[in-house]
């Protein structure tokens, strides 16, 4: 008796071959006749002839009648599987001291929206890269923190003095430097507030920091025992990543209680 799983599997095996995943995402940009993608990928007829077939038979792709080939709705719904694959594939590595945190399981499902995000190595490049998103900012930065840098802040509410908007969410167990509260005094963080440039709330225990303005983003995972990792993190200024990025945000700020200065330990 035929299972569910025997028919994922063999799903798989079709789409277990380099040539064969070069093929379906070649003809989600366009309809193509075999000679052409065999031109395209440099290799021989003969072989792409056999991998389209084999495709075929899967109901992956199919030929009009001019014959040319492309995807089926069943190959084109299959596609918008597999870069999950890829981006955990990419970063099996990262993945074996990291995983996802308090992310639900709706936005793990899409995570091959992250696909194309590039991994940012060492705590130095990430506060720069960080930097640079406030800087490039146009409309607004939003940011889910668990740990606040104290060189962050004032460039941070400079872009804000500039009118940029700027929501943020701490984790209850938020990580802030001695110092903060007269450096945000300083620089004027309760007329920001009364103005309306910046609104903040407080979510228990998240782990996962997102910082992004309206056009790139960034990610950071925790390590598998639940702590913060700052010296690693993926980022792009693809828009799936960011739109992944900004989804994630918007259900974390609508699930998130309001802000308590009293909860914060410096």
């Amino acid at each position: 008796m035929t299972t569910i799983y025997e028919n994922a599997a063999n799903d798989f095996l079709e789409l277990a071959s380099e040539q064969r995943l070069n093929i379906i995402f070649k003809l989600l940009e366009k309809k193509s006749k075999i000679s052409n993608m065999a031109k395209e990928l440099h290799a021989t007829v003969q072989e792409v002839h056999r991998n389209f077939e084999r495709l075929t038979d899967a109901g992956l792709i199919a030929k009009d009648k001019d014959g040319f080939y492309d995807l089926t709705t069943y190959g084109k719904t299959m596609c918008t599987q597999v870069p999950s694959l890829l981006f955990l594939s990419k970063n099996r590595k990262y993945f074996e001291n990291h995983d996802f945190g308090d992310v639900p399981m709706k936005f793990i499902q899409r995570i091959g929206a992250l696909a194309g995000g590039q991994q940012i190595k060492g705590f130095v490049k990430v506060l720069e890269l960080w930097k640079s998103i406030y800087k490039n900012a146009d409309e607004y930065i939003y940011q889910i923190f668990t740990e606040v840098p104290l060189d962050l802040i004032q460039p941070l509410l400079t872009r804000v003095k500039q009118g940029i908007v700027l929501n943020y969410i701490f984790s209850e167990s938020v990580i802030v430097p001695k110092g903060r509260k007269e450096l945000l005094a300083k620089l004027g963080m309760k007329e920001l507030l009364d103005r309306g440039m910046v609104d903040r709330r407080m979510k228990e225990n998240t782990n996962v920091i997102v910082v992004l303005n309206e056009k790139e983003a960034c990610v950071v995972f925790p390590t598998l025992d639940g702590e913060s990792d700052m010296r690693e993190m993926f980022y792009s200024k693809d828009t799936l990543f960011h739109e992944w990025c900004l989804d994630y945000f918007r259900y974390c700020w609508y699930n998130s209680g309001p802000f308590q200065e009293s909860k914060i330990k410096e």
